[in-house]
């Protein structure tokens, strides 16, 4: 019979059906087949369904990305005629709290005006279009300064086909105070446009730097999925070999029962790729729901790419049925049981070592070749050196919790209990917490290399937000109008203090007779009272009403080209244009005075030229003066941001507001630390929903076996303890394992961009303690499971 068996099973039509007979196992095995087949299905089912997802990130972008490209009105280059289709826009973003809102004022000029997508007609003076996002926020009670500030009234809501994403915060309003900006830009605050939209357009490349922390990403955080993937399809992977030793008790050769095998992980697979399929569908409709770091996308966007999906469908089964094959490599299935040959021989280190070799080989000709203004990266290369790193670090893992665990002896029950359940099963330990080690030292690997490259992406801005918190901007006609501005803000709730400056420039005394003043040099001029001088200039020697200074510009060598010095006249009619027009303001510097140097003010500007007292010089001589105001606010006023942004556009719309931060990131960066946290985030679920997936088939495997010892009077709280050891221990040498392959392999990306060696400890710690609390999670979620299987009923046989 074993002889026919064989001869048949050589053919094409003996694989299908012996693989035919695995799928029936699969579905025909009773309560326990059916268990083991669903635990199957939802481990690859949550890592499909993560992969669906990962698959569909270049959809998101890309739909993110047109829409914004639809909506633009940055690609003007002249401004148009007047037309039945032209529209005058003026930028007004505002922030609130933590929320930016994009914010657009309108005016048409025809009849025919252009809209922006998402809007159906245009607003009318005093009404506003909103997002839904902004309309919920400003429903809500704590908004009332935001409504003060918004105060149009809401005619509609924006379409989806107007918004990045459901999430973002925008509004349109009408205006019938823009008036299209001079072409000389001294007259004028708004914008003429034609039509919105650019369309899709090529994004700048990324350069080295940023493209390799893309590729390491996405390889960090999709390798533990295909190590849990590649676990799941063992499950239950004790009693599948008992009963194919049955099996071969009725004449199935080797062959055989190895094929039986694969049709039972093949079925698990495409239930699992079902399963994934049917998360990833059901949960992509509470997409627009969730925000994470001020990403949110719509149902559709999440769309994986039709070859992308295919690889997906394809490699997960081929996957299942490689890995139980490789398997089954180390047991022989014989009819009267099973001889695991991995418990009769230590475990071999020479090839492991291998592995993670030929990734540092591979890495290694990068060394040093990477940076950001080069984009010629080879991504293939230094996708299969990390991986193979990663996948090194997991082919060590059984090595060390065999040769660690197997050396414990002694100790209270429930360790003892632990160490000697790890001791003969200690393959099914280590895969269980692989995809963690995996996925830990990836993550530290990143951050070693998010902290070596920051210095290029997170800079000093030169702002010191000790001396002042915001800065304000305004446009004012005159001088006593700059006083009324500072006295607005030194009476809004929560300022402090305020620092006002009056700016404008000045031209030499002769402006007014050349034909042309193209290529006149003009210096600056500030009115400012000694407090405020002495957050500019070094005062050190001393500051009265009525004095003068002046400073020389610090980024320019000598003042060779200055028409500033003491005792000689300057024009403050400063002309707009190419030709000098109205009547010269001719005013003498005096001859008293001095000469200071600049400092750094509070907003990071260094300023030079004539630096003036208020009693030296009358402001209403300045042409188009600017006031700059900067504030200290009261740390203990919560709102005081807000009131100050109210302020500012009570006084002046346009006017430009910020607060003072001591550091600047560049956006692209900052885009791919925000795509790290919410993809980081995915992965820590799902290294959460493995680990307790792969816990209860572990306890399940155990049910007869807890229930023998409760009969037998072990207390259950001493069981407990032994399932957190149980999976605590492996978890501790997984960590230690991923802390030294995670430094390895930050120290081999830090060479490839030539940053000096600086070891993230706090991420370590961070990484660490994250680990920590997944594992006593997942403890506490299985204890219910645990009790039940700890039943009497338990000790039922069939």
């Amino acid at each position: 019979m074993s002889s026919g068996t064989t001869t048949r099973g050589g053919t094409l039509s003996g694989w299908v059906r012996d693989v035919g007979l695995g799928l029936r196992f699969a579905t025909t095995g009773g309560r326990e087949g059916w268990t083991r087949t669903a635990l199957t299905a939802v481990g690859v089912g949550l890592g499909v369904a993560l992969l669906l997802v990962s698959a569909s990130v270049p959809a998101m972008l890309g739909a993110r990305s047109d829409r914004g490209y639809e909506r633009d009105y940055s690609w003007f280059k002249e401004p148009p005629k007047v037309s039945a289709s032209t529209v005058l826009f003026a930028v007004a973003n505002t922030t609130f709290r933590d929320d930016e809102i994009r914010g657009l004022l309108l005016k048409a000029e025809g009849d025919r005006p252009a809209l922006p997508p998402g809007l159906t007609k245009m607003p009318a003076p005093g009404e506003m279009v909103v997002s839904p996002a902004l309309q919920k926020l400003l429903d809500q009670p704590g908004s009332k300064l935001l409504r003060e500030r918004l105060h149009y009234r809401i005619t509609g809501v924006i379409g989806d086909q107007g918004l990045v994403g459901p999430a973002e915060m925008a509004y349109y309003a009408g205006s019938d105070e823009l008036v299209a900006r001079s072409a000389d830009g001294s007259t004028g605050n708004a914008t003429r446009i034609p039509y919105f939209g650019r369309g899709s357009v090529k994004p700048e490349p990324l350069g080295g730097v940023l493209s390799l922390l893309v590729i390491i990403i996405f390889v960090v955080l999709l390798l533990p999925v295909a190590v849990f993937i590649g676990s799941a399809v063992r499950f239950g992977g004790e009693r599948r070999d008992r009963r194919l030793a049955a099996l071969r008790l009725v004449g199935a050769d080797s062959r055989m029962t190895r094929r039986v095998a694969a049709g039972e992980a093949l079925f698990g697979s495409l239930l699992g790729l079902a399963v994934g399929t049917a998360l990833f569908l059901g949960t992509r409709q509470f997409a627009a729901d969730v925000t994470l770091y001020d990403i949110s996308v719509y149902p559709s966007d999440i769309t994986p790419s039709i070859g992308l999906a295919l690889l997906v469908g394809l490699a997960v089964p081929a996957a299942a049925v490689a890995v139980t094959l490789l398997a089954m490599r180390g047991i022989a299935i014989e009819p009267l049981g099973v001889v695991r040959n991995a418990t009769a021989r230590p475990r071999r280190l020479w090839w492991r070592l291998l592995i993670p070799l030929a990734g540092v080989g591979l890495l290694a000709p990068l060394f040093g070749t990477v940076s950001q203004d080069d984009a010629g990266i080879n991504p293939y290369q230094v996708t299969a050196g990390v991986v193979l790193l990663l996948v090194g670090l997991t082919a060590l893992l059984p090595w060390v919790v065999e040769s660690v665990v197997g050396r414990l002896r002694g100790g209270p029950v429930a360790w003892q209990l632990a160490t000697r359940r790890i001791q003969l099963h200690s393959s099914a330990s280590a895969r269980m917490v692989s995809g963690v080690t995996a996925a830990v030292a990836g993550a530290i690997a990143l951050q070693t290399l998010f902290t070596g490259v920051q210095s290029d992406f997170v800079r000093d801005s030169g702002m010191d937000p000790h001396r002042a918190q915001m800065v304000a901007n305004l446009s004012v006609a005159s001088g006593a109008e700059a006083h009324r501005v500072e006295q607005a803000f030194a009476a809004t709730p929560g300022v402090r203090d305020t620092l006002s400056v009056l700016s404008s420039y000045a031209v030499p005394a002769d402006t007014s007779t050349k034909k042309s003043t193209a290529d006149m040099h003009s210096e600056r001029v500030l009115v400012a009272d000694c407090a405020t001088l002495r957050q500019l200039v070094d005062l050190s020697h001393g500051c009265a009403d009525g004095d003068v200074f002046l400073a020389d510009d610090p980024h320019v060598v000598g003042d060779a080209h200055s028409f500033v010095r003491p005792g000689r006249p300057i024009d403050l009619n400063v002309p707009q244009g190419e030709h000098y027009t109205g009547t010269p303001r001719l005013w003498t510097v005096p001859a008293g005075a001095r000469k200071v140097t600049s400092i750094t003010a509070p907003d990071g500007d260094q300023e030079s030229g004539v630096l003036a007292t208020p009693r030296a010089l009358d402001v209403a001589s300045l042409r188009s003066p600017e006031v700059k105001v900067m504030l200290r606010t009261d740390p203990h006023a919560p709102d005081a941001v807000e009131q100050i942004r109210n302020t500012t556009e009570r006084l002046d719309p346009w006017a430009d507001v910020f607060q003072l931060q001591a550091k600047s990131e560049d956006s692209k960066f900052a885009n791919i630390r925000r795509g790290l946290l919410v993809g980081a985030a995915a992965t820590l679920a799902l290294i959460g929903a493995s680990l307790l997936v792969s816990m209860l088939e572990q306890l399940r495997e155990r049910r007869k076996l807890l229930a023998v010892l409760v009969a037998f009077g072990t207390r259950r709280s001493v069981l407990g303890l032994s399932v957190l050891w149980q999976t605590a221990l492996p978890v501790a040498l997984g960590m230690a394992l991923a802390v030294v392959g995670g430094a390895g392999l930050g120290a081999a990306l830090l060479k490839m961009v030539g940053a000096p060696l600086d070891l993230a400890w706090g991420s370590v710690a961070a990484m660490s303690g994250i680990a920590a609390g997944v594992v006593l999670l997942v403890t506490l979620l299985a204890m219910p499971p645990l009790w039940r299987m700890m039943r009497p009923d338990g000790l039922r046989t069939e």
